[in-house]
């Protein structure tokens, strides 16, 4: 690469960060609704037609802000996940850090687990992105799962054709009655950080960090999860 290419991708590099910055502060400020290229070009002081080449439209500009935020949830996760032993404290530390993530980046959370944008649909391009905290609660089952777990979970007759498709779907290698519970734990992640975040905890829960932490280990013990066992 010549020392123009160079810099012309440096440029680049730099003014897609700016635009992606300012669009956070939009979505901060207005929603993930209201956002709007043309908005965000003249914060910057660009042109319209200058902006379009880096996002062809609002949709492109939402799913770089979306898989951006995906990534670095996922990166939060991660590192707690790798910071702790055994599997039980690995869910309690991998779900904590989904809460502090949420709660240091309230609108970036709400951009991926809140209400839905009217006329966006995100794109396969997000699916990875999306998975990576999933895939981490799985990896920790399956772990779990391979050393000397007491018991699975309970799993009802009825529902036992749709935890098998789910489990060829998700992990091959787990009981359908693991992937059940954690289809739902991790549901019940999202819910429990959207209801604190969103405000309906408010005059009910107070010690909501203690309440976070309890929450995660029963879903953690729902999942066949058990403190202490390697």
């Amino acid at each position: 690469m010549s020392t123009a290419q160079g810099a012309r991708a440096r440029a680049r590099i730099e003014v897609t960060a700016a635009i992606k910055g300012e669009a956070r502060r939009q979505l901060a400020a207005e929603g993930a609704a209201r956002l709007s290229l043309r908005a965000v070009a003249r914060e910057l002081g660009m042109v319209s037609s200058a902006l379009y080449r880096y996002f062809p439209s609002r949709d492109d500009l939402l799913t770089a802000l979306i898989i951006d935020a995906y990534d670095s949830l996922g990166e939060s996760a991660e590192a707690a996940h790798d910071a702790a032993d055994p599997p039980f404290e690995r869910w309690i530390s991998v779900c904590e850090a989904v809460r502090g993530w949420a709660l240091d980046r309230p609108h970036e959370y709400a951009l991926i687990y809140g209400s839905p944008v009217p006329g966006y649909t995100a794109p396969d391009t997000t699916v990875p992105a999306a998975a990576r905290v999933g895939l981490l609660l799985i990896g920790i089952a399956r772990d779990a799962h391979r050393g000397s777990v007491p018991g699975r979970p309970a799993l009802a007759d009825e529902l036992r054709p749709e935890a098998e498709r789910m489990a060829a779907d998700l992990a091959p290698d787990l009981p359908p009655e693991v992937v059940t519970a954690l289809v739902a734990a991790w549901a019940q992640l999202y819910g429990l950080v959207g209801f604190e975040l969103f405000g309906q905890f408010n005059r009910v829960v107070e010690d909501r960090e203690a309440f976070f932490r309890h929450a995660v280990g029963q879903l953690a013990r729902g999942v066949g999860l058990v403190p202490g066992l390697r």
